[in-house]
């Protein structure tokens, strides 16, 4: 079977098949198909692979290629011949290839896949990786199958195939195994991709983090120069590695020895710090790739900051970065802290560092990383790791989220987020993490204009992007003074069991300030505030701090301390630190000391955080009771509905260049293909036609105006409504025609009379696309009354969206109505989240009204807008952004 509509010029193959990707090791290779002019670089790879690993891939001695094969090897179709390379610098390291199988038993929708890995760079998760980027393009040029000979001796291979998660079936014949397996994604495989991608990523960062020795490339005598500050701070931290300045001028630099370029450095360098103009970078790069660094720091700025040029220059810099094995913190960096005492690794400009701690710190702008990092030490806030990565051009949050999972130094994780840089899979790592370790967020930017979200009649406020990061367990707060008051308690007490706050204090009007607090942020007073009087006794308070512990319907314990005049704080300290448990969680205003006082510090989790207020105490502690309520609740299951038909859904939407509304043909059969159904409905241009319409569709039926403006107005005036007869019909024609000011009206079936609800998709700059959900009517509308989730949905994500909005106990019978089947709205809600995740050129959809009932959800109206989808996403073979 030839291939008519493959790429037949062996120069120009599909550019998204190009990847940079992050090895098992933490290196990264750049990935891209091969071309004829790779003849050289294949055969100088083939030539440095050993006896052994050729007799493999060839079944045969095959010392050196002949010209002929050489040309047949580097020259393919793109379509039936693909064959991809993994490059290191300029070097071929890896080649994998498919060949689509023709004739005999073969429907062309089969091909033969092999690959070899030089010796050098095997065991580093190549293999997997090129099995994964030839699967996804295999399956963009129509094979559903893959084959492969492979030599029974040969076990890291039979590996690969093994361990992919495809069910792979065997014949084994004459010392060689046929293997066969179909290439679509199961759960398996991509639950296998996921997890090599977390420990590649995670392993990447460590690299950064745990450097063994530190070359600083710009490191000046100069004291106001950055590359100075940085040698500085690497060295008063006490970093335990050597340190190595280079500087072509000096022999030595605040007293260490210099070298001229990183290449004249004597030993191995981990890690560079560069602090070089952004027009020297080049020439710095191609040193640290000869010299096998395996990361960058770039706190040189003059990039992205600075405009188009920089921007492009910044590419340049992470792409060249990549392709030789190195990720990249920068450029515009503030730098890296690691606070193990094994470690001390301070490459960074800030001078002032927190103690050791359990957090982990992530943020993007220089300034505010150095506000965080002397705030942190002000407020007894110890961290694991802190980075601030700048323009974010590689390394952003979503890496140090994969390295923090399984770190063990960091039990909680802290971010400060001005932008999400892939916001789909932020929230797939945010969900996975937050099951483990809370995660704080600042999210800036909260009250900026978001573009686009006009046209869909729905904006994203603020209610909705708290749902989006409740749904990923992500706790949110407005400002950094409220993250340390988060990370305070997170940190040093345990997770509070329920809601049930008990108050005891030496203040009865700061109690009740407390308790107040408490039950506006919706938790439950345990008993009365309890009062032990100013003149109470060190014996007494803790007495009654006890006492509130120990009772069974207490989850956590607020107290307030304010100092008597004549006995000293101290012992009231220590009676508190006697008496506190360490199962229930204790925030206090203790003598309104911000942070963790002296007096209450406790050697490993259990200190008792104050804070200058009560107020911010029970702020703190309700934002961890709804984290914990979140951890403890079911995740649900991630469920596609039955009877979706993808194929013909795609059909419907391919090849789109430029955003249009489908017309109501197209809308509905789009959304049967997802199982759901519109209420039969015809367009009527006369009266006799609307009778006829009528007629065929059963009566009763509703009318409406063609006007989208008239027919959604909340007054019906260009809806009519249960009309049963045939002259009836043709006046409500005549009225609504008038009203649009021209012919045409929809005649529909009456649906059962239900709560009248609307439903939709949207694109959001941040999470990608939302699944909202909220009740129609003019209140709703006014008050923005809408619930929103990001797909994926699970079916609690689905039945929390349906419960969400203030008005939905209108949906289960208030005041004695005939409550709506919910399970039908949930089915309706998960199979717009299937047509979302399938169909990414769907920009915005509506449904308006859907009426629900006793008997179902009915869907009476659709507007659907497509158009090239967004490059924001998070499904596909492994790669960096």
């Amino acid at each position: 079977m030839g291939s008519t509509d493959g790429h037949r010029d062996p120069f120009d193959f599909p550019r998204h098949w190009e990847a940079d990707v992050v090895l098992s090791d933490g290196g990264t290779v750049h990935l891209r198909p091969i071309t004829p002019d790779d003849g050289d670089k294949l055969r100088e790879f083939h030539g440095r692979l050993s006896e052994r690993t050729r007799y493999f891939r060839y079944f045969g001695p095959y010392p050196r290629i002949p010209q002929r094969d050489l040309e047949r090897f580097s020259t393919v179709d793109h379509h039936d011949r693909v064959a991809l390379v993994a490059l290191l610098g300029d070097d071929i390291v890896a080649v994998g290839r498919f060949d689509r199988l023709q004739g005999g038993d073969h429907q062309g929708d089969s091909a033969e896949v092999a690959f070899v890995v030089e010796d050098g760079h095997q065991g580093r998760g190549l293999g997997s990786i090129l099995l994964e980027h030839l699967a996804a393009a295999a399956r963009e040029v129509g094979l559903t199958r893959f084959e492969a000979e492979v030599l029974a001796e040969n076990g890291q291979m039979v590996r690969v195939f093994r361990d992919a998660g495809y069910q792979v079936s065997r014949a084994f014949e004459e010392g060689v195994l046929h293997l066969e397996f179909a290439i679509d994604p199961t759960d398996e495989s991509v639950a296998v991709a996921r997890a090599r991608e977390q420990a590649a990523e995670a392993r990447s960062v460590h690299n950064l983090l745990h450097p063994r020795s530190v070359a600083v490339i710009g490191a000046s005598t100069d004291p106001t120069k950055i590359g100075h500050a940085v040698l500085k701070n690497l060295l008063e931290a006490d970093f335990t590695g050597p340190v190595y300045p280079v500087n072509a001028e000096h022999r030595a630099v605040r007293g260490v020895r210099a070298y001229p370029t990183v290449l004249d450095i004597p030993d191995d360098v981990d890690l560079a710090v560069v602090a070089v103009p952004a027009a020297s970078v080049d020439e710095v790069m191609d040193g640290c790739l000869a010299k096998g660094v395996k990361a960058l720091v770039v706190v040189s700025s003059g990039y992205g900051e600075t405009g188009p040029d920089g921007l492009s220059a910044e590419r340049r810099l992470a792409a060249e970065a990549r392709a030789h094995g190195m990720r990249v913190v920068g450029p515009n960096a503030l730098g890296v802290l690691n606070l193990d005492p094994k470690v001390r690794l301070n490459a960074s400009l800030a001078p002032k560092l927190p103690a050791r701690g359990r957090a982990g710190f992530f943020c993007q702008s220089g300034a505010l990383g150095t506000a965080i990092l002397a705030n942190a030490a002000g407020w007894g806030l110890g961290l694991s790791t802190f980075v601030s990565a700048g323009n974010r051009a590689d390394v952003s949050g979503n890496d140090l989220l994969q390295y923090w999972e399984t770190d063990p130094a960091t039990d909680v994780v802290l971010l400060y987020l001005e932008s999400f840089g892939n916001p789909r899979k932020f929230a797939r790592l945010a969900r996975r993490l937050g099951r483990t370790k809370p995660i704080v967020a600042v999210k800036s930017g909260r009250h900026a204009v978001v573009p686009g979200l006009a046209a869909t009649g729905a904006k994203v406020d603020e209610a909705s992007v708290q749902a989006l990061f409740e749904q990923a367990g992500v706790i949110r707060v407005d400002s950094l003074a409220q993250m340390f008051d988060t990370a305070l308690l997170l940190a040093h007490q345990p997770l509070p069991q329920g809601k049930r706050v008990a108050v005891v204090g030496n203040s009865t009007a700061i109690g009740l300030l407390a308790a107040d607090t408490l039950l506006a942020q919706d938790l439950d007073l345990a008993g009365d505030p309890v009062d032990v009087g100013a003149q109470a006794t060190p014996e007494e308070f803790a007495k009654a701090v006890k006492e509130a512990l120990d009772r069974p319907d207490t989850d956590a314990l607020v107290v307030v301390f304010v100092p008597p005049i004549a006995v000293p704080g101290a012992a009231y300290a220590r009676a508190l630190k006697d008496a506190a448990h360490r199962t229930k969680p204790i925030v206090s205003t203790f003598l309104a000391v911000e942070g963790i006082p002296d007096e209450l510090k406790m050697p490993g989790k259990g200190s008792i955080p104050s804070y200058a207020s009560p107020e911010r105490a029970v702020l703190a502690l309700a934002r961890a009771v709804r984290y914990a309520h979140w951890r403890a609740a079911p995740q649900g299951t991630f469920i596609r509905p039955e009877g979706i038909d993808t194929e013909r859904a795609r059909s419907i939407v391919d090849g789109t260049s430029v955003e249009l509304r489908l017309d109501d043909d197209q809308a509905v059969e789009l959304l049967a293909c997802y199982g759901i159904d519109v209420v039969p409905f015809r367009i009527a241009h006369s009266a006799e036609e609307a009778a006829q319409a009528a007629d065929e569709l059963g009566y009763p039926v509703a009318m409406k105006a063609t006007s989208e403006r008239l027919r959604h107005r909340t007054d019906l005036v260009g809806v009519r409504l249960d009309i049963a007869q045939q002259e009836s019909v043709k006046a409500a024609y005549h009225d609504l025609a008038a009203l649009s000011g021209k012919p045409g009206v929809y005649v529909q079936r009456m649906a059962p009379k239900g709560v009248s609800c609307v439903l939709g998709l949207q694109d959001d700059p941040s999470f990608g696309t939302l699944v909202w959900f909220g009740l129609s009517g003019l209140v709703s509308d006014l008050l923005g009354d809408r619930a929103y989730r990001a797909v994926p949905l699970t079916d609690t994500d689905a039945a929390e969206l349906v419960a969400a909005p203030k008005a939905a106990p209108l949906l289960t019978g208030y005041r004695g109505d005939e409550p709506a089947d919910l399970k039908a709205l949930q089915d309706l809600v998960l199979r717009l989240a299937a047509l979302a995740e399938d169909l990414p050129e769907v920009r915005s959809l509506k449904l308006e009204p859907v009426l629900a009932s006793a008997a179902g959800a009915f869907v009476s109206s659709a507007r659907i807008v497509i158009g090239p989808p967004p490059s924001l996403h998070d499904a596909g073979p492994r790669r960096l952004r």
